[in-house]
This record gives C-alpha cells, sequence and structure tokens, in this order.
C-alpha cells in the first residue's frame, strides 16, 4: 500500500516529541524509528485488550489463583484487575481470590507489570483444594 508520507511524518513526531519512539537518519539516509522503554509500556498496554487464556486439551490438574491485597490508593488498578480476570474466565473465590484451571502464568505476569501492581499479587499453581468438585462444575472438567 501506498503511504502518505506527511502523515507519517507528523504521527512519527508526535510520538517522538511524546517520548515514544527514537528517530534517527542513517548516513544512507534510511530513517530508523524505534520504540522508547515508555513506547514500549504504551504498546502493551493496548494489547492487553487483546489477551486471552487459551483451554488445553487434558486439564493438568493444577488450579492457578490469583491473590492480592492493592491498597484504596491504587483503586482503579485493583478493579481493573478483578474485570480483567473475569473477562480472562477466572471465577471470584473472595473479594481478592481468583481461580482458573488453565496455565496462565505469563498472562497475570503480563496484566501486573501493567497495572504497576506486581508487588500486590501473588500467583499460586495448586494440585488440591476444598469444594474441588464445584470449581470442576463450575469450569466444566467433568
Amino acid at each position: 500500500k501506498s503511504i502518505d508520507r506527511v502523515v507519517l511524518n507528523r504521527i512519527v513526531k508526535e510520538f517522538y516529541h511524546d517520548r515514544l519512539v527514537d528517530f534517527r537518519i542513517t548516513k544512507d539516509g534510511t530513517a530508523i524509528v524505534t520504540l522508547t522503554e515508555r513506547g514500549k509500556h504504551y504498546a502493551l498496554r493496548y494489547k492487553i485488550d487483546e489477551l486471552v487464556i487459551h483451554t488445553p486439551l487434558h486439564w493438568d490438574k493444577k488450579w492457578r489463583i490469583v491473590i492480592f491485597d492493592i491498597p484504596e490508593k491504587y483503586k482503579r488498578a485493583r478493579e481493573a484487575l478483578r474485570d480483567k480476570l473475569a473477562e480472562l474466565g477466572f471465577i471470584q473465590l473472595q473479594k481478592s481470590v481468583w481461580i482458573l484451571p488453565y496455565p496462565c502464568k505469563d498472562t497475570i505476569d503480563f496484566i501486573v507489570e501493567i497495572f504497576e501492581i506486581r508487588r500486590f499479587v501473588l500467583y499460586l499453581e495448586v494440585t488440591s483444594i476444598t469444594n474441588e468438585a464445584k470449581l470442576k462444575l463450575q469450569f466444566k472438567l467433568v
């Protein structure tokens, strides 16, 4: 596709002024645009809406539990985390305890980094839990 160079130039300049990209021109005239750390953070933030946790063909009999105690100062991040966990298919066991039977550590790591709440969140993998039969029914593992 053809690129409107004027529009592209304007966008790159805006990103450069917002410190989202670094821009330089090489000796041969090639323009090199790279994401800064801040730019990477913003890029990741937009991908959070595309997150999904894939359901494996066979359950490995492990429960993934996310526990958090996020201070009131970070209320928006706490609410966003709850919403995201529900959206990803987690079931809420208690106000700040959520469970899922599928591998999701990388996804949880990504979410807590984006929301900047790593120090308030614990991720556990356990092999047994009380009332497991009820959970198996809820996740249709029976």
